[in-house]
C-alpha cells in the first residue's frame, strides 16, 4: 500500500510539473547551458551569454530621486579610466560635480534670458566643463547629503532653484540683475549639497594619507580631460564634422564628432575589446527596454509586450514593468539603418533620457552580441545586479551619442575625424 501511495505521488508530480512546464515548452534551453547558466538576464530567464570581454570598473551606485545619471554615469567611466590607467580604484564624488555645474547651468539659462533648458538633467562633457574649472573629490571628502537622508533626493532643491532662475529671468529690480543673485542661489545649492570654499585651493583634503585639492588630486589621478571626446551618428550634419548635439540637456553647448553608423558601431565594439569602456547615453523610453527584466532589445513585433505601471521621473524606480516572451528567450530583432536611426531623432521617438556606462560585450546562444551596461539604479531592482545587457541593434537604433578616450578609436577613424 505504501508503495503504491508513493508511486501515484512520484506520477501526480510529474503530471504537476509537465503542466506548469507546458507553457515553456518551446523554449529553446541549450544543452551546455543547463548547468553552466552563470550569465543570464534574470533567474529564471533563458538567455544564455557567454562572456566576449568584461572591463573592470568600480561598486554600483544609485542616483535614486535625483536626474544627475550624467554625472553618475561620466565619473564610473573616468573611474574605470583610473583603473586602465594602473591608479587603482577609486569613488569620485558625483554630487560635486553636480554642485559646481549648477552655477554654470543658470549662468546659461540667464544669458539666454531664460529662452533655454534648465533642471537636473545634463550631458557627459558636464564633467570635463567642471573638472578643468574646479577639479574633482573623492566621495567620501563630498558626498552631498546635507539633508538628513542616506539616499539622494532633489526633488525640493530642484524646485526651489528653478523657482529662483524663473524670477531672476525677469530682472525684478530694475534693468539687470544685482550682483548678489549668485550668492543667493549657491545659498540653496549648498545647503543641500554641503558647502566648501570659494576658492579651489583653499579647499583641502586628505586621502589615503596625503593631502589634497580638487585640481592637485584630478593631476594625480591623471585625468587630462583634452583626451576625451564625444561621439555621434546622425545625417542632419556631416559626416566626420563635429556639431552641437540638439538636445535639451547640452546646455554647455559642447560639439560631438558625427560618423556613419557602421563606424559608430565599430568605435563602440572595438574599443571595449581593447579595454576600454564608454560613457553612453540613449534613450529609455522604449518598449524593449526593460531593466529589471535585465535587457534593452528592439524586438520585430514590439506589440506583443504589456506594461504594467509607468516610468516615473528620472526612471529612478527602474521604470514600468514590462512583460513580453522576448524577455525570457531572444527574438528577432528589428535591422536598423542609418535611415531608421535619423527617423527616430526627427520625429522624437527617440529622446535623450538616460546615462549609463557601458563596460564590456556577451553573446547569447543565437549569435546576437549585446554590450555590458552598468547602471545608476541600486542592485535592488533587476537579477543582474545593477547591470544590463543593451542588444547591438538597441545601441544602434537608440544611442543619442559617447564619450570615449580619443586612443580607443580606430586609426583609420580618427584620421577622418581629424582628433590627433
Amino acid at each position: 500500500m505504501k508503495k503504491l501511495t508513493l508511486t501515484l505521488s512520484i506520477i501526480f508530480s510529474i503530471l504537476i510539473c509537465q503542466a506548469q512546464n507546458k507553457d515553456k515548452a518551446n523554449i529553446s534551453v541549450p544543452k551546455d547551458k543547463i548547468v553552466n547558466d552563470t550569465i543570464k538576464n534574470k533567474k529564471d530567464g533563458h538567455y544564455y551569454f557567454d562572456l566576449i570581454v568584461d572591463n573592470e570598473t568600480t561598486k554600483i551606485k544609485n542616483q535614486n530621486k535625483t536626474g544627475t545619471c550624467w554625472s553618475f554615469s561620466s565619473l564610473s567611466f573616468f573611474e574605470s579610466e583610473i583603473i586602465r590607467a594602473g591608479k587603482g580604484k577609486v569613488e569620485l564624488s558625483a554630487m560635486y560635480i553636480v554642485r559646481n555645474a549648477y552655477l554654470g547651468k543658470a549662468e546659461n539659462y540667464l544669458r539666454m534670458y531664460g529662452n533655454f533648458n534648465f533642471g537636473a538633467g545634463g550631458a557627459f562633457h558636464d564633467i570635463p566643463w567642471v573638472i578643468e574649472r574646479y577639479g574633482i573629490v573623492p566621495n567620501e571628502v563630498y558626498g552631498g547629503l546635507e539633508y538628513g537622508t542616506e539616499e539622494h533626493n532633489h526633488s525640493e532643491m530642484n524646485g526651489m532653484l528653478t523657482a529662483m532662475v524663473k524670477v531672476l529671468e525677469k530682472k525684478p529690480q530694475g534693468k539687470k540683475l544685482t550682483p548678489n543673485w549668485k550668492k543667493a542661489y549657491m545659498a540653496v545649492v549648498d545647503a543641500y549639497l554641503g558647502d566648501i570654499p570659494k576658492n579651489t585651493e583653499d579647499f583641502k583634503f586628505k586621502y589615503e594619507g596625503k593631502e589634497y585639492t580638487p585640481k592637485s588630486f584630478s593631476k594625480h589621478l591623471g585625468l587630462d580631460m583634452s583626451n576625451y571626446v564625444s561621439l555621434t551618428s546622425y545625417t542632419h550634419h556631416n559626416f566626420y564634422s563635429s556639431f552641437v548635439l540638439e538636445i535639451p540637456d547640452n546646455w554647455a553647448l559642447k560639439s560631438s564628432y558625427n560618423l556613419p553608423l557602421d563606424e559608430f558601431m565599430t568605435v563602440m565594439e572595438e574599443s571595449v575589446k581593447n579595454g576600454y569602456t564608454f560613457a553612453w547615453g540613449a534613450d529609455v523610453s522604449e518598449k524593449g527596454f526593460s531593466f529589471k527584466n535585465g535587457l534593452a532589445i528592439v524586438p520585430e513585433d514590439e506589440e506583443t509586450i504589456k506594461t504594467k505601471g509607468k516610468d516615473s521621473k528620472n526612471f529612478n524606480d527602474a521604470g514600468a514593468e514590462k512583460i513580453a516572451d522576448c524577455f525570457d528567450e531572444p527574438v528577432k530583432e528589428l535591422e536598423i539603418t542609418q535611415k531608421l536611426r535619423q527617423e527616430g531623432f526627427d520625429n522624437q521617438t527617440t529622446t535623450d533620457d538616460h546615462g549609463m556606462h557601458v563596460t564590456g560585450i556577451v553573446k547569447d546562444q543565437k549569435g546576437t552580441k549585446y554590450f555590458i551596461v552598468k547602471n545608476s539604479w541600486g542592485l535592488e531592482h533587476n537579477d543582474c545586479d545593477g547591470y544590463f545587457y543593451a542588444s547591438f541593434p538597441y545601441v544602434q537604433y537608440k544611442t543619442m551619442n559617447i564619450m570615449i578616450h580619443k586612443d580607443a578609436i580606430p586609426s583609420n577613424i580618427k584620421k577622418k575625424l581629424g582628433i590627433k
